[in-house]
């Protein structure tokens, strides 16, 4: 029988599954500018003691590279749980720890344990977009839960929500990306009872800024909670955007459930190699955070000396506005472009956000809001 061939101009025209048409997928825009604040990067190059250790653990890997690497990451997860107990102060061993490319597949794997069809997420949004993003690729059902107009979580809200909607998996971002802002130990503590009040619930804490925080980590509420899991990243206070390392911590019951769901080998021997001489250098690469810590705080000041509205900041970047009349934050977004800046618009009305930089970046970046400052006044 001859079959036919449809003509395909688009992704609407091919057999995509419901939840999925319609959608943009993630990213943010790369331009060749001077100053590039828009992807919440580490600025600093990795130094070269560091560059030098990776190519040796590197180069030991490749001899052994016709050969799986290990599909458990002893070693690294190892040094992850040290890292954890060493920066937090409560003991993380190597069953409490789980790694995958990225927090991302973190994130993915545990939705595709505790997520998938017939179940719903929730976050409470704006929050990091990928969470309902990779809902949706699972199968897993998006509920956007409540924030105040100062993007605090509306607890009470958040508790009515979460008694209405009973969700499987519930996201708190914290510091929050995009807003920069910490959510209180106290309001995580109450939405993990009120999430365990319905049904046995999945709270995942998504602590990927949390290094540049000016207070604690919330790793200890681990302890006595197996529904309780925070995620991780190396991206970030690791300046090792490039590498896709994430991670978890939580009840060695979490970590035996998600890997049923990963992928064979899913860390590549290079991978594990260069993670582990990244943890060889802590020292250094926090070091390179606390610079950014000072460079953000200086950005939130001068921002508000400027006359500019900016939401505290717990994380490597700064939301500020706000921005109104014809265009809105877009067409702010365009006049700091033409200045040689690129900030990110994430399409919260009024709001840009910019990473913070090196200093001679973040001058870049002030005076072009002090332009455009001036501009908006004339």
């Amino acid at each position: 029988m001859e079959g036919t061939r449809g003509q395909v101009t688009g992704i609407d025209d091919l057999p995509v599954r419901d939840e999925l048409r319609g959608k943009s997928p993630y990213g943010a825009p790369q331009l060749d500018v001077p100053v590039r604040l828009n992807t919440n990067e580490n600025p600093y190059p990795l130094p070269d003691a560091l560059v030098e250790r990776i190519a040796e653990r590197v180069r030991e890997a490749a001899r052994h590279l016709n050969r799986y690497p290990d599909r458990d990451a002893v070693e690294l997860r190892t040094r992850l749980a040290a890292y954890l107990t060493d920066t937090t102060g409560h003991e993380v061993s190597l069953a409490d720890v789980w790694a995958a490319n990225g927090s991302n597949e973190v994130i993915q794997q545990l939705l595709q344990t505790f997520g998938g069809p017939g179940r719903t997420a929730i976050g409470f949004e704006p929050s990091y977009s990928m969470h309902a993003l990779i809902a949706r690729g699972t199968g897993t059902g998006w509920i956007s839960g409540p924030r105040r107009p100062d993007f605090t979580i509306d607890l009470p809200a958040a508790e009515r929500a979460l008694a209405e909607h009973r969700p499987d998996v519930v996201f708190i971002t914290t510091p929050n990306n995009p807003t920069g802002n910490a959510v209180p130990r106290e309001t995580v503590l109450a939405l993990y009872d009120a999430a365990q009040a319905v049904k046995p619930t999945m709270v995942i804490v998504d602590e990927a800024y949390v290094e540049f925080s000016h207070g604690a980590s919330l790793l200890p509420l681990i302890e006595g909670r197996p529904h309780l899991v925070v995620s991780r990243t190396m991206s970030k206070a690791f300046g090792a955007a490039g590498l896709r390392l994430g991670y978890l911590a939580a009840h060695p019951a979490v970590v035996d459930a998600v890997q049923l769901v990963r992928l064979p080998y899913h860390l590549s021997a290079v991978t594990q190699a260069t993670a582990l001489a990244a943890l060889e250098h802590t020292d250094t690469l926090l070091g390179y955070v606390e610079q950014l810590k000072s460079e953000r705080d200086r950005l939130v000041a001068e921002l508000r000396a400027i006359g500019y509205q900016v939401v505290e900041s717990d994380a490597n970047f700064v939301q500020f506005g706000l921005f109104d009349g014809a265009g809105g934050s877009h067409a702010a977004w365009l006049r700091i472009l033409d200045r040689g800046v690129l900030v990110r618009d994430n399409g919260i009305p009024g709001w840009l956000r910019v990473s913070a930089g090196t200093p001679a970046e973040n001058d870049a970046f002030l005076d072009a809001v002090r332009e455009l400052k001036k501009e908006q006044s004339a």
